[in-house]
């Protein structure tokens, strides 16, 4: 087991850079299957998350070269997959392994994958993925520990309305969308999330025919079988952008954050700037991979007053799902009440009072709202990471805000989806040890 010892409380300085989103990679990574020839992936963030997917690709015979220094991960396909011999322990912690159902609608007539593991956040239905690649004719059956899938009527889908805009339902019809046999397929009712543009792009360098792409209707005209050697830099991370603006507005520092993805995190700044948080932005910038809209955000120490309004997230362009957790410790230092509404999961916000511990004042009204008081001061604590990703990084916010000695137990966690933090944030004057217990 890993935990982080914080000695919190420091007014952090410099710069730190923003690495590859989580989510884009593991729906690239699930993409990587559907192309028989070689896949390079650049930017791929050092993650757990990339680890599990790796080991999952590994097991069912695709050849996996990852180098962690220069952040890239090369795959190469066999002609035929052993899925018969898939790492179930690896596919059981993370729920992206989900997008397997949609990348083999086009290479198997029968398959099961392994039931979705990752945070825990309630009942996360996998109802909408099955609604769906029900339009592309594939039978799904939930066993008790797999998905078994009929894949023999594969077809395109003339309307694919989706059951709800989830970015990993979205991804898993235009997954299967891109292998139908040159015909057109309309998905309606997407995410336009970045995930799933970076997804689009992706195929688009594939040879896959995409329009719509940031918008809620995507039209693609599929490949029955697509080969050809792509590389492709993943977009730069926006939920790990705002990870980092919490830091400073929770600590009040000046800190310069490098590749902030701004088209996906405009709404979020500005809700911060009315409450009074204060930055200055360069001008925009293309990342590398010609596609995102990049910035350089510099935070100024402010005074923060909560809003009138609640906050709640939206799909893009709203203020994203994930970003939502890290509005509880920058409320927390802005005077006045804070209406956190986090209607997407059933029981994430219930994670949210856990910071309490720290010395802020989180009233659960309900499974999905609670009310922050503010301002208060952060006292250090000894916990232990909750099951969930985003609700562990706001503990660890606070924590670093938090004036002496913290302890975060079983960070794992964390790890899936940020890259070597307490390297990256001692850069900036924070005091952060990983330790082995």
């Amino acid at each position: 087991m890993e935990s982080f010892v914080v000695n919190g409380g420091k007014k952090l300085q410099g710069t730190i850079t923003v690495n590859g989103s989580k989510n884009a990679a593991v729906g690239l990574l699930a993409a990587s299957v559907v192309n028989h020839g070689k896949t390079t992936l650049k930017n791929v963030p050092n993650i757990e998350e990339v680890d599990r997917w790796c080991e999952v690709l590994e097991s069912i015979g695709m050849v996996v070269e990852k180098n962690s220094q220069e952040k890239t991960v090369v795959l190469t396909r066999p002609e035929k997959l052993a899925l018969e011999k898939i790492d179930k322990d690896a596919a059981q912690k993370t729920r992206s392994i989900i997008l397997l159902l949609g990348s083999l609608v086009g290479q198997e007539e029968q398959y099961s994958i392994p039931q979705a593991g990752g945070c825990k956040l309630g009942s996360r239905t996998v109802r909408p993925h099955l609604f769906a690649l029900e339009n592309f004719g594939i039978k799904i059956n939930t066993a008790q520990t797999k998905y078994v899938v009929d894949a023999k009527d594969f077809h395109h889908a003339e309307k694919a309305v989706l059951y709800e805009m989830g970015d990993t339902v979205t991804e898993n019809a235009i997954l299967a969308a891109a292998q139908t046999n040159q015909k057109e397929s309309t998905i309606r009712f997407a995410s336009a999330n970045y995930m799933v543009q970076d997804l689009c792009f992706f195929l688009q360098k594939c040879g896959v025919d995409v329009e719509g792409i940031g918008t809620s209707t995507i039209k693609i005209k599929g490949k029955e079988r697509i080969k050809k050697d792509v590389v492709y830099t993943i977009t730069e991370d926006p939920i790990e952008a705002m990870f980092f603006v919490a830091i400073a507005a929770t600590t009040n520092s000046q800190i310069t954050i490098k590749g902030v993805p701004i088209n996906f995190m405009e709404l979020e700044l500005l809700r911060l700037e009315k409450m009074g948080f204060q930055y200055t932005i360069t001008k925009e910038y293309l990342s590398q991979n010609k596609e995102s809209r990049l910035v350089d955000i510099t935070t100024h120490k402010s005074t923060l007053i909560a809003p009138e309004e609640k906050i709640h997230p939206q799909p893009y362009p709203g203020i994203n799902i994930d970003n939502l957790p890290f509005f509880v410790p920058i409320a927390s230092v802005a005077k006045g009440r804070t209406l956190i509404h986090d209607w997407v999961y059933e029981n994430r916000a219930v994670y949210y009072p856990e910071v309490n511990r720290l010395g802020t004042k989180v009233t659960l009204l309900d499974p999905h709202r609670a009310y922050v008081e503010g301002p208060q001061k952060f006292t250090p604590a000894h916990m232990t990471c909750p099951p969930a990703l985003r609700p562990a990084a706001v503990i660890l916010v606070a924590m670093l805000a938090a004036k002496g000695e913290s302890v975060l137990r079983d960070v794992y966690t964390i790890k899936r989806g940020y890259e070597n933090l307490e390297e990256r944030l001692e850069e900036i004057g924070a005091h952060i040890k990983l330790i082995k217990e």
